[in-house]
């Protein structure tokens, strides 16, 4: 048996034993961190997932539907303590879970240039790298990203690293300045972006936030929307200037490689990439408190709650002998 934390009603979690199977061709992982990701979490949590998406949105270990009690997750990282590469440091899309059981190829291993406290980075770079692949950016582009979540500020990171283009964080919390710093962005508050961008990138969830995007797309640019707002139903702004200047709204979803790289990236190797791609210690910025994993239960609202909160990382105990 292993300890798993499941929600059980809007706002409400609690620890519950859960059964372990590991038959031919799996392999026991003992986790080691697991990473909150706030924005789809909170949704989960709050019960704002609709209907309609229930199937779309589920996890790919998670037990239990959206209607509660459901087990959601998508972050973990552990030991490999039974099959094969057993020792191995691997990462695998599952939900918060002391031990785990889950297929040999679904335990992805961790680079050894990467650090397990970071790797629970690799669910949120594997969306970023799906949204730099729908926006298609170019060397050179001027790219504004509007919400400075940990999404957002990775998709920022990855389009800095082309060479010549012009990457700028935009988000109404303007102490994000110091992490667009440290991620190689500029930074503006909302009201203080330039405009003219050729691709904006919106991931703040919020109508506020997709209007700014949209108000600094230049001529005929893209904007790529990259938040998921659940039941809410956001104000579009596409009056004014929007069909004048010949824009494009794209909507970008990890669930499906974008069209022009399904032939030869596997969702495998997409997320062996977003592995790879964290090695970089200024990642680390994007870390913003631990629990361990025994208090998850009574502290998990507060840190969904928390506007503050980027990626909060859950500690778990030693690795069983």
């Amino acid at each position: 048996m292993a300890q798993a934390l499941w929600i059980t009603g809007p706002g409400a979690v609690e620890m519950r034993e859960t059964a372990i199977d590991a038959g031919p061709g799996m392999v026991e992982v003992e986790t080691l961190y697991s990473g909150i990701s706030r924005g789809t979490e909170r949704l989960v949590w709050s019960g704002g997932v609709p209907e309609s998406e229930h199937q779309t949105m589920k996890a790919p270990f998670q037990e239990g539907e959206f209607s509660f009690p459901v087990k959601y997750g998508y972050a973990a990282v552990g030991h490999v303590s039974e099959g094969a590469g057993k020792g191995q440091v691997v990462f695998a899309l599952h939900p918060h879970q002391d031990r785990f059981a889950v297929r040999e190829e679904a335990a992805v291993p961790v680079p050894t240039a990467v650090p397990p406290e970071r790797a629970i980075l690799a669910a949120n770079m594997e969306t970023a790298l799906n949204i730099v692949w729908d926006a298609e950016v170019s060397a050179g582009d001027r790219v504004t990203v509007v919400g400075a979540g940990v999404v957002g500020a990775l998709a920022g990171y990855l389009c800095a690293r082309m060479p010549g283009t012009e990457v700028c964080l935009v988000d109404v919390d303007e102490q994000k300045a110091a992490l667009a710093e440290g991620l190689g962005c500029a930074f503006a508050a909302p009201g203080q972006a330039a405009g003219e961008c050729d691709v904006a990138i919106h991931a703040s969830a919020s109508s506020d936030g997709l209007a700014t995007a949209i108000g600094l797309a230049g001529m005929e640019a893209t904007i790529v929307e990259a938040s998921w707002f659940g039941t809410h139903r956001p104000e579009v702004p596409l009056g004014g200037a929007f069909h004048q200047r010949r824009l494009r709204i794209v909507g970008s979803q990890v669930g499906q490689v974008p069209p022009a790289r399904r032939a030869r990236w596997s969702y495998r190797r997409r997320l062996e990439k977003a592995l790879d791609l964290l090695a970089d210690p200024a990642l680390d910025v994007l870390i913003s408190g631990e629990t361990p994993f025994e208090g998850l239960a009574a502290e998990y609202g507060a840190i969904l709650e928390d506007a503050e909160t980027l990626c909060h990382r859950v500690r778990y105990g030693p690795v069983r002998a």
